[in-house]
């Protein structure tokens, strides 16, 4: 391995080597746990698995996009399910529609 002569470098050029050697030792790790979970899976599908079903992994729960949109706040959203936000109650309280509030 090449020696770096640390004691003659700028405190930015320090900087910028530490967080080269960050992101290397990220990356480093990041390959090492591909290569894991490849090996195990290929493991696991030759004993007739998926690491899955091995490890009791649930499958991803898919969200509901939101359909409406409070026409007075857009930052608040509902997927119409679940109980009706406040803001859908005073809504249809004010004889609006629901159709009123589609996004």
């Amino acid at each position: 391995m090449a020696s770096i002569d640390l004691t003659s470098m700028s405190k930015a050029e320090l900087q910028s080597l530490q967080k080269d050697v960050t992101k290397a030792i990220a990356d480093f790790d990041d390959r090492q746990k591909r290569d894991a979970l490849a090996k195990l899976e290929a493991q696991a599908r030759e004993m007739g698995f998926s690491l899955a079903e091995l490890t009791g992994a649930k499958k991803a729960k898919s969200t509901n996009p939101p359909k409406y949109r409070n026409p007075e706040n857009a930052e608040q959203t509902w997927t119409g399910r679940g109980r009706q936000p406040g803001w859908v109650k005073d809504l249809l309280a004010s004889g609006k529609s629901l159709d009123d509030a589609l996004i």
